[in-house]
């Protein structure tokens, strides 16, 4: 029996299988998910759905238009929720500025406080910064030392109860609770199979945020107003604590490496950590935490983090190039400056193409450089064109979903090209 229907006339197995055929799309379900708890930030549900993508302002707080700018970037750009440094009273009083001029560029992303020491004085001093922000993020191991520890992040807790805030409980590998470590160094020094001091810190880090988790909800802190977080700088570090912490708890999983570092670097190590997690269904919402190069724009932590995301095929935020990379009978740069013209003009109408065309972002488009791939891969794309490679003939046929409707030539042909994909979007989304 063929597995995709009779044969017409004069048509082979592998014509029906791979000309005609639609390709096979992987369905993405966290299965290991099931009965996590669900947190309302704002309009964004966190857990039990889509990976939420988040991102954090770099700009001095108390600059109340700068911050509300770098925000908005960040919010086109796709982040879905943006964390702002809240460490001063300066800062704590720009808040409500901040907000109001989000909303009125109509921005309606939530805006979440960082908090750090002072947290529980700064939420109580300035009200309206409490009141406007959508979430708060404590580290246990900064909320305060010694006996003012347990009570300036009841101080906060409250808050947040009394407003119907949730929060992010977030430990940091650089930052562990000193009092919790000092104690369990000790038993393991007592221990007859003590862990190593990787092990141990790992451990800590787990068990400073689920007892200041279940410390929140003691202090009256609903359980569905609070998702976990345990940030480490090292790929199986953070893949051996979040498989932990999947197994340990219900509360919705923040994911990010923590200075993951710049460029290539921070990319690849980001992107190793979380496909492993996300690919297990770990993971309810993400930071990819790049340290910009100079002059490099905020918004390139948000579209590494809906790559992984759409490359890993669980959601989709914008339509897909596929690109030939090239080889020598290729020897011309045309299809590099036309694959790079594409992406660039579908980026800049993203954000009215999400409003006016949302279906667009499930687009894939084939930009190839000669025959060898180039007719298949385009047929294979919603819309593909097949550049002429060394030695070819001079044109450039254009597939719509697996047909082939006309042929590119002259000197114009990007021009021209954009323009039909502007006229697909506009038909077919």
């Amino acid at each position: 029996m063929l597995p995709f229907g009779a044969l017409a006339s004069g048509q082979s197995i592998f014509h029906i299988c791979w000309w005609e055929q639609q390709p096979i799309k992987w369905q993405y379900t966290k299965t290991m998910n099931e009965g996590r708890l669900t947190v309302k930030v704002g309009d964004v549900m966190v857990g039990g759905g889509e990976v939420v993508v988040q991102s954090m302002t770099n700009t001095d707080t108390a600059d109340a238009k700068s911050t509300a700018t770098q925000i908005y970037q960040l919010h086109q750009a796709g982040s879905q929720l943006v964390r702002i440094t809240v460490n001063n009273e300066e800062s704590a009083a720009a808040v409500p500025e901040i907000i109001d001029r989000l909303r009125a560029a109509r921005c309606d992303v939530p805006v979440i406080g960082d908090f750090h020491y002072n947290g529980h004085r700064l939420l109580q001093q300035y009200p309206e910064c409490a009141e406007k922000l959508a979430k708060y993020r404590i580290n246990p191991g900064n909320v305060g030392f010694g006996r003012n520890r347990d009570s300036q992040f009841e101080e906060i807790i409250q808050v947040a109860k009394d407003l119907n805030k949730p929060v992010r409980i977030g430990g940091n590998w650089g930052s562990l609770d000193q009092k919790l470590m000092a104690k369990m160094m000790d038993e393991n020094a007592r221990s007859a199979e003590p862990l190593s001091s990787g092990a141990l810190i790992e451990k800590a880090l787990i068990q400073s945020v689920l007892t200041s988790a279940e410390q929140a909800e003691s202090f009256g802190l609903p359980a569905n107003q609070i998702i976990v977080s345990c940030k480490v700088s090292g790929v199986q570090s953070l893949i051996r604590i979040y498989e932990e912490l999947q197994h340990s708890c219900r509360y919705p999983l923040h994911l990010g490496l923590t200075e993951a570092g710049m460029g290539n670097k921070g990319i690849v190590a980001s992107t190793a950590a979380l496909a492993v997690l996300l690919q297990q269904g770990i993971g309810d919402t993400i930071r990819v935490s790049l340290t910009p190069e100079p002059n490099q724009a905020r918004t390139e932590e948000v579209k590494v983090a809906q790559q992984i995301l759409q490359s890993m095929e669980i959601q989709s935020f914008k339509p897909e190039v596929t690109a030939c990379p090239g080889c020598g009978r290729t020897t011309s740069e045309f299809f590099q400056v036309l694959a790079k013209a594409v992406t660039e003009h579908m980026e800049a109408k993203m954000p009215e193409w999400r409003v006016t065309h949302p279906g667009v972002k499930d687009m894939n488009v084939a930009v190839m450089g000669c025959i060898v791939n180039g007719p298949g891969e385009s047929k294979h794309a919603d819309i593909g064109i097949s550049l002429p490679g060394t030695g070819e003939a001079p044109s450039a046929p254009i597939f719509i979903r697996g047909k082939k409707t006309q042929t590119l030539k002259g000197d114009n042909i990007a021009k021209q090209f954009i323009e039909i994909l502007d006229d697909f979007v506009v038909n077919h989304y």
